[in-house]
């Protein structure tokens, strides 16, 4: 089991935990939740043997083998599977010792290598590695792809497959589903409750920690205070918690209040003076109940559009797809990913759109957002639409030499350039103040915003946005870095909002808490999801297991 006793943890001067104990056993999956800067991935440090702790007692079985997710961008011109084969530990010793004894020329020292090899699961490393890089969403010819050909979130995805490929008895997991459409997410889930080790997981997705903890560990004020259950029972089991604190502490209050009434009536009458002392003595002994202390909210809201066109637009007979690039044969054709679009967006529509990795959803969004030109068909835009669009790819657009405050002059440049308005006026003081509403304040308007943080970076987009006032909101992936609170903020937010939502993400909890209907990106069209995010849920599995049977299908013929 793992084992903390009184442990302290530092980060420079800054105590992240302060003498603190928590046990964990075997086979246990615990999701770590705390705010940010509370020291999450601090801890995974102390567990990785990367940190050390500053005072008390850390233990981990020194048998167990550890996985997790390299941090780093690898740029080997090896392919996807070769490289998620070198994940498996085991089997490269198991490689390297076959090399050695035929080296050797000992027969015996052979027979032993070649045993092992087989134990390490060389017959089938292959096939198990394609079966993850499969799962997490890429597609078939992707396979024999060289690794840095891919772009940064795929190569993560790689990352990801290669911990996954690793045999472990502990696997380590910071923020997993990041850089994972709903599809690999769904496949992802399935993969770790199978998972026989130890897992220990951080993670803002609620649902995700729902499906696969039976544990919860929260840092919360220096100390780890571990609860049975999931993210969900986590919260009701906290919430009963602080209530119950909060009348305990009311109750001490009045204690507190009697002792000092009586103290300060009698302790200048000698024939009270001993019980009068008495009690002091009382007063300092008592240990004080902490009062609750409740992570700040964030909130914001969307200013009412200043109109509403009905329909928001329509789409007749649309294919949407890419262009060939620059540098090809005039003859090249475009590429198509969906056609024969047929549909409206009206005003007020809450749309969740839907579909396996790869199917164009980003495509449609990017299309409606006007970064892509239709390469067929008509799009015809309600008079006055305003769209105010998260890109997966929008903090990359930031620049990161600026600070938020010079975002937002420019911002407000161009939009009275534009000739519309935005949510305060555009002078410096305005912009200063509505920053402060997306809990940029003091010195951090001034901060380049390379230096921030992906959830930082967010929530500037999402403040750039609303200072817009859209009456069609396109999200594509908007909560890739934002922690459970702004998640909520966001879900609050767009239920309020009374123009049109059109939704892309892999958080299901805000899926449901926003979207009233899906369309569904499929085969080359795109039509109405009957159906809700369970059914969409077991039809993802589906599509995944075909994948996985036509990839089998060329190593079958192979070997036969």
């Amino acid at each position: 089991m793992i084992t903390l006793k009184n442990v302290t943890l530092r980060r420079g001067v800054k105590v992240l935990l302060d003498s603190t104990s928590v046990t964990l056993n075997p086979g246990e999956k615990v999701g770590l939740v705390g705010r940010n800067g509370a020291g999450k991935s601090t801890l995974f440090g102390l567990l990785n043997g990367t940190l050390h702790e500053d005072a008390g007692d850390f233990s981990m079985p020194s048998q167990w083998r550890m996985a997790q997710v390299a941090q780093d961008m690898p740029e080997t011109e090896d392919s996807a599977t070769d490289f998620v084969i070198q994940g498996d530990t085991a089997l490269l010793a198991a490689q390297a010792e076959v090399t050695a004894a035929e080296a050797s020329d000992d027969g015996m020292r052979m027979a032993h290598a070649y045993m092992a090899l087989h134990d390490a699961g060389a017959h089938d490393a292959e096939a198990r590695a394609q079966a993850l890089i499969l799962g997490l969403g890429f597609q078939v010819a992707e396979l024999s792809r060289p690794v840095n050909s891919f772009s940064g979130g795929w190569r993560m995805r790689l990352q990801l497959a290669r911990a996954l490929m690793c045999p472990s008895d502990i696997l380590l997991l910071d923020e997993p589903t990041n850089h994972l459409d709903l599809d690999a997410l769904v496949w992802l889930e399935a993969w770790l409750k199978r998972y026989a080790g130890t897992l220990i997981v951080i993670s803002h997705d609620r649902e995700f920690l729902d499906a696969i903890t039976n544990v919860t560990l929260h840092i919360d004020n220096a100390k780890l205070v571990r609860y049975g259950g999931n993210y969900s029972t986590f919260e009701d089991m906290r919430a009963e918690q602080m209530l119950l604190q909060q009348a305990a502490m009311a109750r001490q209050q009045e204690k507190i209040a009697h002792l000092q009434s009586f103290i300060n009536r009698f302790k200048a009458k000698a024939s009270k003076a001993k019980q009068a002392q008495s009690r002091v003595k009382a007063l300092e002994r008592m240990e004080k109940i902490a009062p609750v202390l409740a992570d700040a909210e964030f909130t914001f809201e969307f200013q009412e559009p200043q109109n509403l066109p009905n329909p928001m637009l329509s789409m007749v007979d649309v294919s949407i797809g890419y262009p060939p690039p620059e540098d090809a044969a005039a003859e090249t054709p475009p590429k198509v990913i969906a056609r024969g679009i047929n549909r409206s967006v009206q005003a007020g529509q809450r749309i969740g759109i839907l579909g396996a990795n790869g199917q164009g959803k980003s495509t449609l969004v990017k299309t409606i957002a006007r970064d892509l030109a239709p390469l067929g068909g008509e799009v015809t835009e309600g008079k006055g639409l305003n769209i105010g669009y998260f890109a997966q790819q929008e903090l990359d657009v930031l620049r990161p030499l600026d600070t938020p405050l010079e975002h937002m002059i420019r911002l407000a440049k161009e939009t009275i350039a534009a000739g519309r308005s935005g949510y305060v006026a555009g002078r410096e003081q305005d912009l200063r103040n509505f920053l402060g509403t997306f809990n940029f304040s003091g010195d951090m308007v001034k901060q380049p915003v390379g230096t921030m943080s992906g959830g930082e970076k967010a929530r500037l987009v999402l403040c750039m946005i609303v200072w817009q006032r859209p009456n069609l909101l396109l999200l594509d992936e908007p909560t890739n870095h934002l922690d459970l609170s702004t998640r909520e903020a966001l879900g609050v937010a767009l239920n309020e909002f009374e123009g049109t939502v059109m939704l892309v993400s892999h958080d299901r909890a805000l899926l449901r808490s926003v979207c009233d209907e899906f369309w569904l990106v499929s085969r080359g069209g795109i039509s109405p999801f009957d159906g809700d995010l369970e059914d969409y849920q077991r039809y993802l599995l589906e599509e995944a297991k075909r994948t996985r049977e036509e990839a089998a299908q060329p190593r079958n013929k192979q070997a036969a």
